[in-house]
C-alpha cells in the first residue's frame, strides 16, 4: 500500500498564496528544495487541482541545463511521475502537451483510495482544496509543512477547512521539526485517530 501525503511550503500565517496569488515569498533555498525532493522522491503519482497543475507543469518543459542540482533533481522525480488533475473546467486538449498526465473531473474518494491500494510508489496530493478532501477522507498518512518567516495577510489557505468537503476539525501528530537556512521551519505530522 501506497503512503498518500500532502506537502507544501506557506507562511506563518498559513497561506499558500498572497491575496494577489503570489507566493515569490515562498522560493525555497537548496535545503530546502533538496528535503521537498526526498520527501516525493518516491512518487509514482501526483494527484493535482487545476491550479497547483498549471504552477508544476513548467517542469515538464523546463530547461535545467546549468540549474542547480537540486532543480534538476525535482525536474527528474516529476518527469517519472504520473499525474491526475481534478477540474470541472479543465478541456481534456489543454493536456494533450503534458506527459503522463489525465484529467479527472472529480475527486472519487473511494477511486483514490483503490489507488493507494493497489499502487507501489506513493501518491502525492498537490493543492489545498484537494488536500481538505483527502484529509477529510482520511486518506492523508502524512502532512508536510515549510513555514517562511512571512506574514501575508490573508489569500490561499494550506488548509481549505470550512469548506462543504473538508474536514472541521483535524487532530493531528508532530513528529518532527527542522530548521532550515532563512528561518523556514519544516513540520512534519501524521493525523491521529
Amino acid at each position: 500500500m501506497a503512503r498518500v501525503y500532502y506537502g507544501n511550503q506557506m507562511s506563518l500565517d498559513g497561506y499558500v498564496a498572497d491575496r494577489e496569488g503570489r507566493f515569490d515569498w515562498a522560493m525555497p533555498g537548496e535545503d530546502v528544495h533538496s528535503a521537498i525532493n526526498d520527501d516525493v522522491r518516491g512518487v509514482g503519482t501526483f494527484l493535482l487541482g487545476r491550479r497547483m497543475w498549471e504552477v508544476l507543469r513548467a517542469w515538464d518543459v523546463m530547461d535545467i541545463d546549468g540549474e542547480p542540482e537540486v532543480i534538476g533533481d525535482f525536474a527528474a522525480i516529476w518527469r517519472s511521475a504520473d499525474k491526475v488533475v481534478f477540474s470541472r473546467t479543465l478541456d481534456e486538449d489543454e493536456l494533450a502537451d503534458a506527459p503522463r498526465t489525465r484529467l479527472a473531473r472529480r475527486f472519487d474518494v473511494d477511486e483514490v483510495r483503490g489507488l493507494a491500494a493497489s499502487a507501489d510508489r506513493d501518491l502525492s496530493i498537490g493543492g489545498p482544496e484537494l488536500a481538505a478532501q483527502a484529509l477529510a477522507a482520511g486518506l492523508v498518512d502524512e502532512v508536510a509543512l515549510w513555514t517562511y518567516p512571512v506574514v501575508v495577510g490573508g489569500g490561499t489557505p494550506a488548509f481549505a477547512i470550512g469548506a462543504d468537503d473538508a474536514p472541521g476539525r483535524l487532530d493531528l501528530e508532530l513528529v518532527e521539526t527542522r530548521r532550515y537556512d532563512g528561518g523556514v521551519v519544516g513540520l512534519r505530522y501524521r493525523p491521529r485517530g
